[in-house]
């Protein structure tokens, strides 16, 4: 049967819920403030206790993390995520193992909204499971795979379905056309990134912000 894939977007922020042949896989939560639109929405879907089996955050910022915990705890779900970016979401720091000096170069008058905008006390978490480069996630009834893509974030990872479905956190966006996202933790690790993507085969993206867009797309504008 065919994994089918629903967009949730509030606030800008995309979360994607997967339904598979034995439940559902949610790939990011989105911001806590928009907590009970993101609710609606997985219920409508059909979500219930016991039928979400899997949350997959592809980095830790607020924005993707924010619903994490409550879900968690609503539907019984596991929670995984790269270790590289566990102590976002355990400590509500933002700015963990990442190039805080450049991450202030960019961000800039932002800088203050930001290291407000954490995880609070109440919604910071443990991740049940710890995913790395070529993890699989078939056991969760998703036949995915792992992909690592640091640079946004140390433990930035996507996850790429078997028939080519690509999510990608943030590495990259579609706001206005599929681009690299501009916020950039570590330049050579996020270029190694976006060449890796060139190895892959990879027909449809699905950013954390903006619209899905074909690959090829996003390739062509490269060369």
């Amino acid at each position: 049967m065919p994994q089918a894939i629903m967009t949730i977007t509030f606030g800008g922020v995309n979360c994607y819920l997967v339904t598979t042949e034995t439940g559902f896989i949610l790939i990011d939560t989105g911001l806590s403030k928009h907590r009970k639109d993101v609710e609606g929405e997985l219920e409508s879907a059909g979500c219930r206790h016991g039928t979400l089996k899997l949350i997959v955050l592809t980095h830790g910022d607020f924005d993707h993390t924010g619903n994490c915990a409550y879900l968690r705890d609503k539907y019984g779900a596991k929670t995984a995520m790269h270790a590289d970016d566990k102590g976002m979401v355990e400590n509500g720091d933002l700015f963990y193992n990442r190039k805080v000096n450049f991450l202030i170069r960019i961000l800039g008058k932002a800088m203050l909204f930001f290291m407000r905008a954490g995880l609070k006390k109440d919604e910071r978490f443990t991740p049940n499971l710890t995913i790395e480069d070529s993890s699989d996630l078939s056991a969760f009834g998703f036949d995915a795979k792992i992909i690592h893509l640091p640079g946004h974030s140390a433990g930035s990872i996507g996850i790429l379905t078997a028939t080519g479905d690509l999510f990608c956190g943030d590495l990259l966006e579609n706001t206005k056309e599929p681009a690299k996202n501009s916020i950039i933790a570590d330049k050579k690790a996020f270029e190694a990134s976006v060449q890796k993507l060139k190895t892959l085969k990879i027909g449809t993206v699905y950013p954390g912000h903006g619209n899905p867009f074909p690959m090829e797309e996003f390739i062509s504008k490269l060369t």
